[in-house]
């Protein structure tokens, strides 16, 4: 495995473009593993509805980054006390979803120090008790796929409750009162030879663990050249800076139907007309590796109807773009009283 280092930028639409990078461009001949800090900002899941998610006032007011990432899940909140981990590798056709698997190492050094209750959660999650501490993620594209998360280990919380602005149904189906009141920063919780440490020192020490040595000058590296950093901000540029990518339109629709599941939450807009969908925008922090807007293309022209919208999902990979859903259970959420 290879270690990449970002060079200690911290604005999320260029770290988020050099992972997008090392995913789709850069395919060594060995993993990789990256880190990143990010400044202040709230990092959207691929599918959800920016505006919906964030309590815009405080955004604007604290100058916080908004950015959309390339992976599904739901939004997270990052600061200078929260530091994320990528590994980017083959896609082998197995380990898409399977959060236990990169989260290992993690969790390992984590019992390292001190932090001995910490687990893996529900679909994605890394928890010390009912609190959460991180969030995980996926996107696979082309052969490749990265699974990433966050650790919150000094983070300034109140601003975690603050600036995202969650959904009231999701909240009561984690029987919490707040965000405020589910998540944790892990510094609490470690031994005393790591509670002094700063973000960086913590995140350097998790390095050593992960590469096996002692020394940071023993961790097998891949050197960014120019010509790889010209690249990834063309990237930035494309996307990850760009308003539409991290906002993007979002129109009124004359039917919206939310559901949860135990694959997350799928937020369906629908315009009718003439008793046939004629517009249709997914939203939710479902985990799927196709381009949501297969589906939407597919919904148009179908009649709304709960024969005709069965038949239509019955001819869509519901697992690829959704995960562990069948056509019955969609038609059913969409009907039910």
């Amino acid at each position: 495995m290879y270690f990449v280092d970002n060079q200690n930028h911290l604005d999320p639409s260029v770290n988020i473009a050099l992972e997008t990078y090392l995913l789709k461009e850069k395919n060594l001949d060995e993993p990789i593993l990256l880190f990143y800090i990010n400044e202040p900002s709230i990092i959207i899941g691929r599918n959800q509805n920016t505006i919906e998610e964030i309590n815009q006032t405080y955004v604007e007011e604290n100058n916080i980054h908004i950015v959309r990432r390339m992976s599904g899940g739901g939004a997270v909140y990052h600061d200078l006390g929260n530091f994320s981990f990528c590994f980017i590798t083959e896609d082998d056709g197995n380990s898409f979803r399977d959060f236990a698997k990169f989260t290992e190492p993690v969790i390992e050094f984590l019992h390292k120090a001190g932090v001995k209750d910490a687990a893996l959660k529900g679909r994605n999650d890394l928890t010390i008790g009912d609190q959460k501490f991180s969030g995980n993620a996926m996107y696979a594209t082309n052969g490749r796929m990265t699974a990433h998360g966050t650790i919150l280990f000094d983070s300034d919380l109140d601003a975690v409750s603050s600036a995202l602005k969650p959904r009231k149904d999701k909240i009561e189906s984690k029987g919490i009162k707040s965000v405020r009141s589910r998540v944790t920063n892990i510094k609490p919780f470690v031994d005393e030879a790591y509670k002094n440490m700063t973000t960086e020192e913590f995140r350097d020490a998790l390095l050593l663990h992960i590469f096996e040595v002692d020394n940071r000058e023993d961790v097998k590296e891949y050197h960014l050249t120019e010509e790889d950093w010209k690249r990834v901000y063309e990237i930035r540029d494309e996307y990850f800076g760009n308003w539409n990518w991290n906002y993007g339109k979002s129109p009124k629709y004359g039917i919206e139907i939310r559901r949860r599941f135990p694959i997350g939450t799928i937020d369906f807009l629908f315009n009718i007309k003439a008793g046939e969908i004629v517009e249709a925008k997914v939203h939710g922090d479902f985990f799927g590796l196709g381009e949501i807007s297969d589906v939407e293309e597919a919904l148009v022209g179908t009649k709304y109807t709960k024969a005709d919208l069965r038949r239509k999902f019955e001819t869509i990979d519901l697992k690829k773009y959704f995960g562990a859903i069948t056509a019955e259970e969609l038609v059913d959420s969409l009907f039910a009283e």
